[in-house]
């Protein structure tokens, strides 16, 4: 089964950015919906953003529009997310998800959705 990787966690400082990659080596990403999703202590996980499996369409949630850019290289079966603009309440651990979706070109933030491939999450830390 595809087993997404996550890394590019770590700590930066308000208002700096960070990129975070998701790998999938071993298979194509053609054909799958990619998203980020979150999760903070003591708070539920929560979409971040996400990427169609054909088109590219696009999702963010609102509190990243304008910060945060996903973005696919399917030659390097890589999905990366773009932060800049890091805020505090960014910091959480960040999961990428795959949902098998060939026919469709959509993508959803909702976290009980059809993503049925999960890596195991990276840390992101904003912080003075």
């Amino acid at each position: 089964q595809l087993q997404p990787v996550e890394s590019g966690g770590g700590l930066v400082e308000p208002g700096g950015s960070l990129r975070l990659s998701c790998a999938t080596s071993g298979f194509n990403l053609r054909g799958y919906a990619i998203g980020w999703f979150r999760q903070a202590p003591g708070k539920e996980r929560e979409g971040v953003s996400c990427v169609s499996s054909r088109s590219g369409s696009t999702n963010y949630a609102d509190s990243v529009k304008g910060r945060f850019t996903i973005s696919r290289d399917n030659a390097k079966n890589t999905v990366y997310l773009q932060m800049n603009s890091l805020k505090p309440e960014d910091t959480a651990v960040y999961y990428c998800a795959a949902d098998w979706s060939p026919l469709l070109d959509i993508c959803t933030l909702v976290d009980k959705g059809p993503y049925g491939y999960w890596g195991r999450g990276t840390q992101v830390t904003v912080s003075s």
